[in-house]
């Protein structure tokens, strides 16, 4: 789906809430427990005590039986949310951790920085869609709260620009926020997906794109964060094709965010009349996607198997019949309707870094299939058929890269884009002309036009400018050696002639994991570490997608432990080249990366300094009961399944926590709207550690918030500041920042 910019929180700290991935989270609305002060105070001059005055957290007796293994959890009470006693114990922990970050003297004053970099960026652009002659496109305009959807009638007239859905308008709060938008094909609907509160329960709105005004089709529950959601518009744009979720009454409560199935809207009709299509054999974690042929004949639904990488793919003719072509077995990964009324299929059978299938939709077969692109040293992230040209965006281990191939399978000339950069699917122009985004470490994001005669790409007036200037930065492409001898990418962001003798501090972070690979991308606040003598480094983990499924495998279920080791190999790489040494190392990560973190500060505490987690996933032998969980099995696997079982116990960061052990100093921050990853998590992680440790604080900050998506501009503020103003501190560099007063 088109979705709009990530939270500058996501995009400027680190690639840290990835979540289109393995992270799609339970539809659910715990109880919100008191939110940190968002307020910013006058510090005082004091340094924070040394040994925090930590709450007292009671340990309860419980044992889980596992395969004849006993298991104790003490702070499984922690997992209630609407507990009184859990809320006061939330409640002490935020006081605790305010107190820390009050006591901090640089905390104003690098708060101050981090909103002057954030204010000085101007607007950014992303998702663009081109549909009945109309340009649209999300667009964030600090210091607005949320993204807003515009539309235009080219990239280059910035003139025609028209705000279509203002979720700051709608609620002036900043807690509601588009999770996704589809335009109609003649251009004169747009249908959004609106949520509050980063729970991602979307609600689809249907907006006329002259007017700007609701048409009254309204669709609840066509979102969420567990198995996300989708819409594909018939061809005629008088209806579509939608996710629909269980609504009240039709399933059990713990089965709300699951069981989707796809359902079809009536333009003008109530969505209580809309008519079943598809998915009442679907198995309870699937994740849908839906996608229209350009002559309406037929409609592709792409089900996904949770979370793990397995789909089905399902195909409805002109006569409104289903029919299943693919199976997991198939490894068909994606598909695209071409102008031309052939289906585009991405293959990984016998092709780990993917292939490109042409097939006729009307008689499917894929034995017969033409192999149209063969699997190269690439991997193949999206295909975009066009009129005569077929373009394909590989990553090449982290960068991308745009081939072009005729429709008999020739390649021509790449298109040209920044070195060392990403960019994602491109959106259709017409005819075969592109419109696509692209940035690197180095430049701010922008939306490019490719003229496909002349071969030329050029910058449209829809870019960023960027708030800092990286002119005297580099970015070095290194290889570390893992474990079992595995080579693994880490980019290192450095001022040019850096002092590489280890007093520099430096700050890591990686995610591994659901094939979701760390592409290029400006980072803004990265310049705070720069201006710092130190450097900022992004992994390229086995988990991810950099070097295709085989590598994405090398990396889930029993062979989890490949993304430790591979972290593990980056810290020790920047250590032993000079970049910085462990009392002066930090790492950060979210989500899946929050495990990451759990696992590297637990396995080798002795390697850093500062750890930020967020929205972290810490007790692997329980995750799988809560909703997300459950999509997630196909990723981490199951204590059920004893061979699995094992393997999560052997890595699983809380059940690793040893007594006396100095452990680095740790940031847990968490929503407890999250429908992604239950907050229950961070705090019994935050419980244990504190308990244990000889070493840093261990603090949590807990808000009311969700995964990361959807924070509030203001918030994103505080939050990066009270980030920032940890990590300064911890690595000995508040000083130089208090200085500047």
């Amino acid at each position: 789906m088109n979705r709009p910019p990530r939270t500058l929180l996501s995009a400027l700290l680190a690639p840290l809430f990835l979540g289109c991935g393995g992270d799609q989270g339970p539809a659910v609305t715990p109880a919100q427990p008191t939110a940190i002060s968002a307020t910013a105070t006058t510090a005082p001059s004091a340094a924070p005590p040394k040994a925090l005055p930590y709450p007292e957290t009671a340990k309860r007796p419980v044992t889980n039986e596992y395969h004849g293994v006993k298991v104790d959890d003490p702070y499984q009470w922690l997992e209630a949310p609407k507990d009184p006693e859990v809320e006061r114990w939330i409640e002490a922990q935020n006081k605790v951790t305010r107190a820390y970050f009050d006591a901090l003297p640089a905390r104003r004053v690098l708060r101050d920085r981090v909103k002057a970099i954030f204010g000085a960026i101007t607007a950014t652009w992303s998702g663009p869609m081109q549909h009945g002659g109309k340009l649209f496109v999300f667009k964030w305009q600090p210091p607005q709260q949320q993204p807003v959807l515009v539309t235009q009638k080219s990239a280059d007239d910035v003139a025609s620009e028209r705000v279509l859905v203002d979720p700051n308008v709608i609620d002036a709060t900043g807690r509601t926020t588009i999770d996704w938008a589809e335009p109609s094909p003649d251009g004169k609907k747009v249908a959004v997906s609106l949520s509050v509160g980063g729970t991602e329960n979307g609600t689809v709105h249907v907006y006329d794109t002259e007017t700007g005004k609701e048409t009254g089709d309204v669709v609840p529950y066509a979102n969420s964060g567990t198995a996300g959601g989708s819409l594909s518009w018939a061809s005629d744009s008088k209806g579509f094709h939608y996710t629909r979720h269980p609504h009240a009454g039709e399933r059990k409560p713990e089965d709300m965010g699951f069981f989707q199935q796809v359902y079809f809207h009536k333009l003008g009709t109530k969505a209580a009349d809309d008519t079943y299509a598809l998915g009442k054999d679907f198995p309870r974690i699937a994740e849908i996607e839906l996608k229209t042929s350009e002559n309406g004949k037929f409609v592709l639904a792409s089900v996904q198997n949770g979370d793990g990488g397995e789909f089905w793919h399902y195909l409805r003719d002109a006569k409104g019949t289903w029919a299943r072509f693919a199976d997991i077995p198939d490894k068909i990964t994606e598909g695209d309707f071409g102008p031309d009324g052939k289906l585009y299929l991405i293959s990984t059978k016998g092709a780990p870094r993917g292939k490109v299938l042409r097939v006729d939709p009307a008689k499917v077969d894929l034995a017969k299939a033409e192999v149209l692109v063969p699997e190269s040293e690439v991997t193949i992230e999206s295909v975009t058929p066009t009129k005569t040209k077929l373009y394909v965006v590989d990553l090449a281990g982290g960068p991308s890269q745009i081939r072009v191939f005729d429709l008999k399978g020739k390649q021509e000339e790449n298109v040209p884009i920044l070195p060392v950069s990403s960019t994602y699917k491109p959106a259709v122009l017409g005819g075969d002309d592109l419109i696509f985004s692209n940035t690197s470490f180095t430049e701010p994001g922008a939306l490019y036009v490719y003229r496909a005669k002349e071969k030329k790409v050029t910058k449209t007036p829809l870019a960023s400018k960027a708030p800092v200037s990286f002119d005297d930065a580099e970015v070095v492409r290194e290889t570390c050696t893992s474990k079992d001898g595995t080579k693994v990418p880490i980019n290192i962001v450095r001022k040019k002639g850096a002092k590489l003798d280890g007093s520099g501090a430096a700050l890591l972070t990686g995610y591994g994991g659901y094939g979701v690979s760390q592409k290029p991308g400006m980072r803004p606040l990265a310049r705070l570490l720069l201006d710092r003598g130190s450097a900022y480094a992004v992994a390229n983990l086995r988990g991810g997608g950099e070097f295709g499924e085989a590598w994405h495998l090398a990396g889930n279920l029993t062979r989890k432990q490949n993304v430790f080791d591979d972290f593990y190999a980056c810290a020790k790489h920047l250590v032993d080249s000079g970049h910085t040494r462990p009392e002066r190392l930090a790492i950060m990560g979210g989500s899946n990366g929050g495990l990451l973190m759990g696992a590297a500060l637990t396995q080798h505490p002795e390697m850093y300094r500062a750890v930020v987690s967020m929205v972290g996933i810490y007790d692997m032998l329980r995750v799988e009961l809560s909703p997300n969980g459950a999509f997630n099995v196909t990723e981490f696997g199951s204590v059920k399944d004893p061979a699995q079982f094992k393997a999560l116990l052997a890595y699983s960061p809380l059940h690793n926590v040893k007594d006396g052990v100095k452990y680095p100093s740790v940031l847990f921050t968490t929503g407890a709207d999250d429908p992604r990853v239950e907050a229950w998590q961070s705090r019994k992680m935050v419980a244990r550690l504190q308990a244990a440790t000889s070493g840093g604080p261990v603090m949590l900050r807990a808000s009311s918030g969700g995964h990361g998506g959807g924070t509030p501009f203001d918030e994103q503020i505080e939050q990066v500041s009270d980030v920032y103003s940890f990590l300064f501190r911890e690595l000995g560099i508040e000083d130089q920042e208090s200085s500047k007063q």
